[in-house]
């Protein structure tokens, strides 16, 4: 994987001055992989191209879509609706079931293109990615050719669609990826910012979700053009600082710097059950599941947890969290386990029906802590344990490789989710 790297906000007052100019030429390159999970299903499944394709499980589950393809698109299917709901909007639509080790190959090797061209790369998603291409030209040429190598080099290389935006800011580079979609590219040169998004629905900019776009429509502010006639100091004293943001985000700019070697807040894996259920037994094995998922990621990622989160979602949708700090940091599937399934003993009633549960480790650090609860020969046998059995999930998916405690009733758990 590529070095990891984020954005964070620039901190200070406001400069107006700086509010109506970007400061940089376009370097900025967003990628955005076409219907990423159907894509990789079709890989392997030929026959299914030009079909109608919807991922995310059955459908008469009770999930949501993860991924749809363009032609179920043109039915109004779209992520995150149920996917009862895409079933009645298409039902000649092909159903498939989330295949997330599947998916997570492939990022891996779409990040490994990716960091052939930048050192600073963010994987924004396990399907999109920023690039910083400032300071490759010698390497690669001006950042409008190496981006269009790259988008050529993806799709060559893994046979995956893909698309691209090139911009001064990642604002504009994600909303030119959309506008590029399916399968192409837009690159917005330094000046055109304000002019390239003017004619778009102020819902294609970044952080204007649905309540702030019933607000603004309710001020007569549809488009981006209209949000650009309105005065800093009206926006301010109509929604605060978010008054600043939106007159920023309105021209293309955002206050956004990188930093290399972020680490992630929190790593989490979630499962919906397909019906609500109080079978200890499944229970257990899917927290084993889960526990073991979030605990290579965090070795994958070089790091060692001292927070160890349980979520359990009850019929009703009342949701409940338990959390305990360990005594030192760890990485090793036994300890989180451990603390997860006291958790639980403590916060199940082995009665009530669970909709859904989760695990999250968090507080992170690089370096291990000296695991006083473990004598230093089992520490070892842990550690070599775990380093094999990521070797072999690697080679062979991890659903191969797993705990006892997870191998009860697989046959009746659904796929995780992050």
């Amino acid at each position: 994987m590529p070095k990891l790297a984020h954005f964070r906000a620039k901190h200070g007052p406001v400069d107006r001055e700086a509010a109506v100019s970007v400061e940089s030429a376009p370097s900025i390159l967003h990628i955005d992989m076409d219907a990423f999970f159907v894509s990789v299903e079709l890989l392997t499944r030929p026959e299914l191209k030009g079909l109608p394709v919807v991922v995310g499980g059955g459908r008469d589950k009770r999930g949501v879509v993860t991924s749809a393809s363009y032609e179920a698109r043109r039915f109004g299917v779209h992520s995150a609706m149920p996917l009862r709901t895409a079933a009645k909007l298409c039902p000649q639509a092909v159903f498939l079931e989330n295949n997330h080790d599947l998916y997570s190959q492939w990022s891996d090797k779409v990040a490994a293109i990716l960091e052939k061209y930048s050192p600073v790369v963010e994987m924004a998603s396990i399907d999109e990615a920023y690039l910083d291409l400032s300071g490759t030209e010698r390497l690669l040429g001006p950042p409008v050719a190496a981006a269009h190598s790259l988008l050529r080099e993806i799709t060559r290389t893994s046979g995956l669609p893909c698309s691209g935006g090139l911009g001064a800011a990642r604002l504009v580079a994600k909303v030119a990826s959309d506008q590029a979609k399916p399968h192409g590219f837009v690159w917005v040169p330094a000046g055109s910012e304000a002019a390239f998004l003017a004619p778009l629905s102020v819902r294609r900019i970044p952080g204007i979700g649905k309540v702030t776009e019933a607000a603004l429509k309710n001020s007569g502010i549809g488009t981006v053009a209209q949000l650009q006639a309105v005065s800093l100091d009206r926006l301010e004293e109509t929604f605060g600082r978010w008054g600043t943001a939106l007159y920023r985000k309105a021209r293309g700019i955002d206050s956004y710097e990188f930093f290399i070697d972020a680490e992630p807040k929190s790593i989490s894996h979630n499962q919906t059950f397909g019906h609500d259920t109080n079978d200890r037994d499944r229970l257990q094995s899917t927290l084993s599941f889960l526990c073991q998922k979030a605990a290579k990621r965090l070795r994958d990622s070089g790091l060692h947890a001292r927070n160890v989160t349980l979520t359990l979602r009850y019929a009703d949708f009342t949701t409940i969290t338990r959390s305990q700090t360990l005594a030192e940091p760890s990485d090793l599937d036994t300890v989180f386990l451990k603390t997860i399934r006291e958790l639980f003993s403590r916060a199940w009633n082995a009665v009530a029906t669970l909709r859904l549960v989760g695990v999250a480790l968090a507080s992170f650090s690089a370096a291990p802590g000296q695991l006083d609860l473990l004598d230093p020969g089992r520490r070892e046998k842990l550690e070599r344990l775990a380093q094999t059995t990521d070797r072999l999930r690697d080679r062979f998916g991890f659903e191969k490789l797993q705990l006892g405690g997870s191998l009860g009733n697989r046959s009746r758990r659904e796929e995780p989710r992050r």
